[in-house]
């Protein structure tokens, strides 16, 4: 038994070959779930900028939001230069969406992975590629915006190196079981300068350069790393914020209500005779 909708004034219930008419515009299907209230968070004055329950991890001063090799990146000019190792986050994270700006150096030099190469890592396993693709060449899964080695992005959004690449990327992480089982696979959603490059993609484990994409058992948070790969990508402006799905409780049968005849009645039921 189920319904549906047969143009803007006729809702219809179908039960074998029967099909029962009700008013579209009195009858209300209720739900019976009960959902918390969104918290209120207050955008920022651009999209760019972190919102109100973000945490800021570079905003231009310096690094103390990071460990590593921190002491041989350098922030000039509210940017940060990659040094001579990868800085990760002294915070970790799980479920997230990720703000971060990034520019290939000037002049461009080299080619393919020898060119304004660096890296997101999500969870510090789980790369988004940092490089210099525009009109540059190599494997499609080793791009700018690929996750490495599994998928390239779904289009070239870069722009020419010197000028600002911003990743906004929302990650669910990888889940567990207490036994060290793949409970639930983790996924991304990136949009590049605001065009999508990946919608919800399912990744195979963790990235690799040596070895098959395989999930290997982690804690349900862990830090964000940035590579180094012995190229000076400048980085700016990087927040994050943790996110959690809303769920409701199901307090009540799913039900319809007919307010113009104040009769009410389960969904899993047939509507009452109208008198």
């Amino acid at each position: 038994m189920n319904y549906c909708l047969l143009g803007p004034a006729l809702m219809v219930w179908a039960v074998g070959t029967a099909v029962l008419p009700l008013s579209a515009q009195s009858v209300e299907y209720l739900p019976g779930i009960d959902w918390p209230k969104p918290p209120v968070v207050t955008p920022g004055a651009t999209d760019a900028d972190p919102p109100s329950d973000a945490t800021v991890l570079f905003d231009g001063k310096d690094l103390s939001a990071w460990e590593g090799a921190v002491d041989s990146w350098r922030v000039e000019d509210g940017v940060a230069i990659v040094g001579s190792g990868p800085i990760r986050t002294k915070e970790k994270f799980g479920d997230c969406q990720l703000h971060v700006e990034w520019s290939a150096p000037t002049p461009a030099k080299g080619q393919g992975q020898d060119r304004g190469n660096s890296g997101v890592y999500l969870m510090g396993k789980y790369e988004l590629q940092v490089l210099d693709s525009y009109e540059s060449e190599t494997y499609r899964d080793g791009q700018a915006g690929a996750i490495y080695k599994q998928s390239p992005p779904m289009v070239n959004a870069m722009r020419p190196p010197g000028e600002w690449n911003v990743y906004d990327i929302i990650w669910t992480a990888p889940v567990f079981t207490e036994e060290g089982a793949l409970e639930s696979p983790a996924y991304i959603t990136v949009l590049q300068n605001g065009v999508l490059i990946h919608n919800h993609f399912e990744l195979a484990g963790g990235t690799y350069w040596d070895e098959p994409a395989t999930y290997k058992p982690h804690e349900a948070q862990l830090p964000i790393m940035l590579q180094e790969h012995n190229h000076p990508v400048k980085f700016r402006n990087i927040w994050v914020r943790d996110y959690e799905q809303v769920k409701g409780t199901q307090e009540k049968m799913p039900s319809f209500v007919d307010h113009k005849s104040g009769k009410k009645w389960n969904a899993d039921e047939l509507p009452p005779e109208s008198n």
